[in-house]
């Protein structure tokens, strides 16, 4: 079976074919830039591939409920030109094709979670945390919506007591995206993480916003397996002072199996950077099954 694959994110669009083992075949990269120049170039793509159904990962935030009449449109973005335009409509009108549409992250989640190492895992998180942070989540077997989506990149934290830093979120200074982003790294450190990588009170104090959101998540969401994905923890070094950090700030509190063995509760992507292309792969093939088969 023949499915297409758009990972739409800020800066770039990811396009792929593949088929419903998530092997992709083909794949291109086109920037992002207003939707009228970027999306018939995307849509020209998928037109020549002989595709059965398209999965949609896009950065957001984005309209998920289908009884909604704004469903799969890009809702308040900060991209203005991408603001309440309709993404999934666009392309089941050009394509007349299923089209399954959920967050860029959520795709990544639902990537790994198919293929990957959270694969029969019932309930599991994977975080991004680069330029933004967002997480997606798999709660019993299925990805998560609700009133929106999760926006866990805006999980409000207690500032470490020795940081002055304000934050570099416009919404709310406080929140895991503005203390520890790349933009926040480099804003306060003056230079980005890839030139800090000798600094080890940068990744100290990274540690210690990370762990403090994944400690929220365990709490709240009791996930089985955490993914840490993202330009960010590129930093190798980045990942072990994250799982000290998580167990420092549990303090005991939660005793279980997964905990007594962090360096496999804690992990980092296994799809070679693919998880997302391929859990949108996932999206689409769900949708066709959604609307051929019922």
């Amino acid at each position: 079976m023949r499915l297409g694959a758009l990972e739409a994110g800020g800066t770039k669009m990811v396009c792929a074919v593949g088929n419903e083992h998530g092997e992709i075949v083909d794949r291109i990269s086109i920037p992002t830039e207003t939707p009228e120049i970027t999306v018939p170039k995307l849509i020209s793509y998928f037109a020549e591939k002989e595709i059965e159904a398209l999965g949609i990962g896009c950065f957001g935030p984005i309209d998920l409920n289908r009884n909604s009449k704004t469903y799969g449109c890009i809702t308040t973005t900060p991209k203005l030109a991408w603001k309440n335009y309709n993404m999934a409509g666009t392309f089941k009108e050009a394509l007349h094709i299923p089209v399954g549409f959920d967050t860029d992250v959520n795709g990544s989640a639902l990537g790994e979670a198919t293929w990957g190492i959270t694969k029969g895992l019932e309930n599991s998180m994977y975080i991004t945390v680069g330029t933004g942070v967002g997480a997606g989540i798999i709660a019993n077997g299925k990805v998560l919506h609700g009133m929106l989506h999760p926006e866990g990149g805006h999980l409000l934290l207690a500032k470490h007591p020795k940081d002055t830093f304000e934050g570099t979120c416009p919404y709310h200074k406080n929140c895991l995206e503005g203390l520890a982003a790349g933009p926040a790294i480099e804003a306060r450190w003056g230079k980005k993480g890839f030139e800090l990588a000798d600094r080890s009170e940068v990744w100290e104090l990274e540690a210690y916003y990370i762990a403090q959101a994944l400690v929220d998540y365990i709490m709240v969401l009791s996930p089985q397996r955490i993914v840490l994905g993202g330009g960010v923890m590129h930093q190798e070094h980045l990942l072990p002072l994250v799982r000290e950090e998580v167990k420092r700030q549990l303090a005991g509190y939660i005793e279980t199996t997964e905990l007594d063995h962090i360096e496999q509760y804690i992990v980092l992507p296994s799809l070679n950077d693919n998880q997302g292309i391929m859990g949108a792969l996932k999206l689409g093939l769900d949708e066709y099954q959604l609307e051929k088969i019922g």
